[in-house]
């Protein structure tokens, strides 16, 4: 028989070296779920996925910005889609869209994208973690507005609307994960449906 060469205990290292940062987070996840977030290391990660410490870090800055993903490349392309949306939409209506697409997954990426997210609003760690994230998503947000309505994003309605944008998305993946039969674009749509009928009886 085979033997790996890791001694009990030790993460198995990968014989094929990991090419993409998505193949990384999903070595990344898969750990955190069967470990634990805190008691997982770069290093466990990084002998999974077949690659020293420092090529791990030219992947992802830290172990919490792995458990993200390519957020930041999926703001950078709300930010793009946005930008591109005809002037005579109305802007809720283009927030809508434009954050429906932000969460629009393929559909063998779903039940992964679950597991991130629970892991991501549940490990003390990230938690903290998060607000870093949630300020670059708001802020795509609040630029958006400040483009639309005039001024600066951090004018009091761009920052309401980034706000209140992150809450409604917020709220809706925390329906969604405890809710496993309802569909998180569903869940984001019906959000938009019952909030504006809330205000509209305001």
């Amino acid at each position: 028989m085979e033997r790996s060469g890791a001694r009990p205990g030790e993460p198995r290292r990968s014989t094929r070296a990991v090419t993409s940062t998505a193949e990384l987070s999903h070595i990344g996840l898969r750990l955190f779920l069967e470990r634990g977030f805190e008691a997982t290391t770069v290093d466990d990660i990084a002998a999974a996925a077949g690659i020293g410490r420092r090529t791990f870090f030219r992947y992802f800055p830290s172990k919490n910005d792995l458990a993200w993903g390519d957020f930041d490349a999926l703001v950078a392309s709300m930010r793009e889609h946005l930008a591109a949306t005809p002037a005579e939409l109305p802007m809720i209506a283009a927030l809508r869209v434009a954050i429906v697409e932000f969460n629009r997954f393929p559909v063998e990426e779903i039940e992964y994208h679950r597991q991130r997210m629970r892991l991501i609003l549940n490990a003390p760690a990230l938690v903290g973690h998060s607000a870093l994230r949630y300020q670059s998503w708001r802020t795509a947000i609040a630029e958006f507005v400040a483009a639309r309505a005039g001024g600066t994003p951090d004018d009091l309605l761009p920052s309401t609307v980034g706000s209140v944008m992150l809450g409604l998305a917020l709220g809706a993946y925390a329906y969604w994960l405890a809710h496993p039969e309802t569909e998180l674009v569903t869940a984001i749509e019906t959000a938009f449906d019952e909030l504006g009928a809330a205000f509209g009886d305001a």
